[in-house]
C-alpha cells in the first residue's frame, strides 16, 4: 500500500489553514502530524482519511501500483478520533455488526468477540453505548476501526479518554502495526510523537 500526498491545501473562506503539504508513506512508514491546538492536525488527518476534501492539491492511495478511486479509500483505512461518532442507541455488537455491513466484513463471531477482548470490551459486548464511559466509547472506535484490518491506520489523539492501561494496548498496537502498515499519528503528546519516522510540523 502507498499513500502520496502532493501539495495539500485547506481553506476555510478567507482563512488559509495549511499549504503544500507533501510526502510519500509506504508500508512500514509512521508519520506524525504535531504543531499548536488550532493549526490543523485534524484537519489534516481528516482529509487524508477521506472524511474532507482538501482546497487544493491531490491524495491518492495506491494498492499494488494500481491507483484507487476515491469511492474505495474507506476500505483501506481504519480512522479513530475522539470526535467520530458512533450509534450510542445500539450495543457494542450492534456497531460492530452495521459497520462490518457497510466494509463488507466478513469476520467470524469469535474473530470480531477477540476484537472487544483486546480493548478491555469483554462482557460489555451487548450494553448500548450510552451506558459507555468515555474511555470505553474511545476504546470502542478502535474495534470498529480494526475490523476489516485496514493497511493504514490514522490516530487522531489516539490515547485521549483512555487510562493507564488502555494507553498501554494502543501504543502496543502501534508498534506492531508501524512494522508492517502505513500509521499517521496526529498529537502532541511526547510518548505519541516519538513513534513517528516521519513528521508533519504545522504552524498556527
Amino acid at each position: 500500500m502507498r499513500l502520496k500526498i502532493t501539495n495539500v491545501c485547506k481553506r476555510f473562506q478567507h482563512r488559509e489553514i495549511f499549504r503544500d503539504i507533501s510526502f510519500e508513506l509506504t508500508a512500514g512508514d509512521v508519520m506524525t502530524v504535531t504543531g499548536p491546538n488550532g493549526s490543523g492536525k485534524s484537519t489534516l488527518v481528516k482529509i487524508l482519511s477521506g472524511l474532507m476534501r482538501p482546497s487544493g492539491g491531490l491524495v491518492e492511495y495506491f494498492l499494488n501500483n494500481h491507483k484507487l478511486g476515491a469511492e474505495d479509500h474507506f476500505r483501506y483505512v481504519g480512522f479513530v478520533a475522539p470526535y467520530l461518532q458512533l450509534y450510542s442507541r445500539l450495543t457494542g455488537w450492534e456497531n460492530v455488526q452495521f459497520f462490518a455491513k457497510i466494509l463488507g466484513v466478513g469476520k467470524t463471531r469469535e474473530e470480531f468477540l477477540e476484537l472487544f477482548a483486546q480493548f478491555g470490551l469483554k462482557g460489555r459486548e451487548h450494553d448500548s453505548l450510552y451506558t459507555y464511559s468515555s474511555g470505553m466509547r474511545q476504546r470502542m472506535r478502535y474495534v470498529v476501526a480494526l475490523m476489516h484490518q485496514p493497511p493504514i491506520l490514522i490516530l487522531d489523539e489516539p490515547t485521549s479518554n483512555l487510562d493507564v492501561h488502555g494507553v498501554k494496548i494502543v501504543y502496543e498496537l502501534i508498534q506492531k502495526r508501524a512494522a508492517k502498515q502505513i500509521v499517521i499519528i496526529a498529537t502532541n503528546e511526547p510518548d505519541e510523537a516519538k513513534f513517528g519516522t516521519q513528521e508533519i510540523k504545522l504552524h498556527s
